[in-house]
């Protein structure tokens, strides 16, 4: 039997994909239907964190169960909740069976899996193959890859530019309504503008920006009678798929049902630059980058967009005084910079612009990011100089150095003694927001004013 090698520490693991939130409060009847398809069970695989990932090869080729006193005996004491706490999403995605005393795979998941490792079958949880067609030339993975990129890049300056037409192309109507459940963009006074959820949004990463789409698309899904487990097969058929492929649409469709899903999808997908199809209504499509990356670690684009696009390093440079150039030549980072900073081009450089040294916005979001080359750099010094940080939370206290709260205003106290006397008396609640001695009044809170009135009350005897 293999063993789990966690007699040497353990690196904490990172964050879980957003996608395995969501499908841990899926029922345990819709995760059964979804680990039937080998590709679904091999992606989701893929999002796990490598101790879950060990855990389940483990058990994989067990044809019985295994003490969980016995797997508990190969992990050292010092890593014990770092092994319990791999354990605790895997039963919640009902990989593991649920048993206190024996730990086994999911029976169903156990079998797709296999056959996701050592091939077999003849489902096409992989997708389907199509034959060479002599009437077309192939798409090449370049055209694929400019092809995504112009669609997702649509997406995002559309809301850099909040609908206002400061770029020709336009989203569909679906990708708008998609943009609008998400948060992402809301509607005022009949344009669509972006929203502080859509600022967010465009400093993630390409790869969690398509899942925040995707994970919003899988909410509407019931909305819009689809599927579920055939729009999440579908999304994870396309992560398996190899790049530059042709694939058919034949032999996908089992029920009309399934099939109504499918043509859904191919029509919302290719808006978002997942899939090309020659026409609507063809039966083969290519999947791009965006697709086929979809659960792996690796780039979605060859030329990522965003915030974070550009040069691996160094694409933004941070002077201590406070002046920031980003050197760039895409006129989409130039677009989200200047959501945040108020960008100059330096005429003898085309490729670079400048910020202003006094600007006030809070452009330190996008500065958060590994694409900043801070000057003078080391390996010693901070991301942000001392000085820039300095000015920051000076920023951030002038901004929020007054804040508004609901209550009453209690003044014209006859006589200092009643002031005080009323005073002291909501001091001893602890409902007093703010005082003036010399003016008599005081502000007490909202929820506080029903026994402040009757004390005052009780003590004029009714007369206030």
């Amino acid at each position: 039997m293999p063993s789990l090698h966690l007699n040497a520490p353990v690196e904490p693991t990172s964050s879980p994909h957003s996608l395995l939130p969501f499908l841990q409060s899926q029922s345990q009847q819709t995760l059964n239907k979804l680990y039937s398809r080998p590709s679904s069970c091999l992606s989701i695989f893929r999002l796990l964190a490598p101790l879950q990932q060990q855990i389940i090869m483990n058990l994989l080729w067990l044809e019985s169960t295994i003490s969980s006193s016995t797997m508990a005996a190969w992990v050292v004491r010092e890593e014990k909740k770092t092994y319990d706490a791999a354990l605790s999403p895997l039963f919640r995605l009902h990989i593991l069976a649920t048993s206190p005393i024996k730990l086994a795979l999911n029976p169903t998941f156990k079998t797709s899996m296999r056959q996701a490792l050592t091939g077999g079958g003849t489902t096409g949880s992989f997708g389907v193959p199509a034959p060479k067609d002599d009437k077309y030339p192939a798409m090449g993975i370049d055209e694929l890859d400019g092809y995504a990129l112009e669609r997702w890049e649509t997406i995002l300056h559309y809301m850099v530019s909040s609908g206002s037409g400061q770029n020709s192309m336009r989203p569909s109507k679906a990708v708008l309504y998609l943009l609008q459940q998400s948060g992402l963009m809301a509607n005022s006074q009949g344009a669509l503008q972006i929203t502080s959820a859509g600022f967010q949004f465009l400093l993630h990463s390409p790869h969690a920006q398509l899942w925040d789409l995707l994970l919003q698309y899988l909410r509407l899904a019931e909305e819009r009678n689809m599927d579920l487990v055939e729009v999440l097969s579908f999304l994870f058929m396309l992560s398996t798929m190899e790049l530059g492929r042709e694939y058919s649409t034949e032999g996908m469709n089992t029920t009309p049902q399934v099939a109504a899903t499918h043509k859904a999808m191919l029509n919302d997908l290719r808006d978002y630059g997942l899939l090309w199809q020659r026409k609507s209504s063809s039966r083969r499509f290519y999947p791009t980058r965006l697709a086929t990356t979809l659960t792996s670690s690796s780039p979605p684009l060859p030329t990522s967009t965003g915030p974070s696009s550009g040069p691996k390093e160094g694409f933004i440079v941070l002077e201590t005084n406070y002046r920031i150039y980003a050197y760039t030549d895409n006129p989409l980072q130039t677009a989200v910079l200047n959501l945040f900073v108020s960008l100059k081009t330096d005429h003898q450089l085309s490729n670079c612009s400048c910020a202003p040294t006094n600007e006030k916005k809070m452009y330190v979001l996008s500065l958060r990011t590994p694409r900043v080359l801070v000057m003078p750099h080391s390996s010693q010094n901070p991301l942000l100089p001392v000085t820039v940080q300095d000015q920051i939370r000076l920023w951030e206290l002038e901004k929020n150095r007054l804040k508004s709260q609901e209550g009453y205003l209690y003044t014209a106290f006859t006589s200092p003694a009643d002031y005080e006397l009323v005073l002291n008396y909501a001091k001893q609640l602890k409902l007093v927001l703010w005082e003036n001695a010399a003016k008599r009044c005081f502000f007490g809170s909202l929820d506080g004013h029903a026994n402040i009135k009757n004390f005052i009350e009780r003590r004029t005897g009714g007369n206030t």
